[in-house]
């Protein structure tokens, strides 16, 4: 199957001198890695202070480890482990969560002990900040209008 296709060709008779679009299909964002330092600690904090679902745990070898968690309702995970890093622990900056309510959110991690800042308001959303053990950062988005 080609990627790529004039507007009026049938897929096998592709110009490449014609215009092209992109064939309409899903592409969906399913998993981040990132990068830690202590992938014991760092799934206890995704897994019991964030409240990530566990996915998986796989030792391939002794130098190879994999593990797939993610956030509740979500269809994206992240991947933390060890013999998967290609960036520095720590490195990620700006991974988002979007919440209906930011507030609630927030008051949520607060209360199994995460540090996280204060509500920000922005015209694009209701914002809090948080970062892991390794200083991976995150964003609790509330858009406005969205429930």
């Amino acid at each position: 199957m080609h990627l790529f296709c004039p507007d009026h060709a049938p897929e096998p008779a592709c110009n490449t001198a014609e215009p092209r679009r992109l064939l309409r299909m899903d592409w969906k964002l399913e998993l981040v890695q990132v990068p830690v330092s202590d992938v014991d600690r760092a799934k206890d904090f995704y897994t019991e202070k964030i409240g990530f679902n566990a996915d998986h745990d796989h030792r391939v070898t002794e130098e190879l480890r994999f593990v797939q968690l993610t956030p509740p309702g979500s269809a994206c995970s992240i991947a933390i482990g060890s013999g998967l890093e290609q960036a520095e622990p720590g490195s990620v900056r700006g991974l988002q969560i979007v919440v209906p309510d930011v507030a609630a959110a927030r008051a949520e991690l607060v209360d199994r002990g995460v540090e996280v800042s204060d509500l920000q308001e922005f015209p694009w959303g209701i914002f809090a900040f948080f970062s892991d053990p390794d200083g991976n950062s995150w964003a609790l988005q509330q858009i406005p209008g969205r429930s």
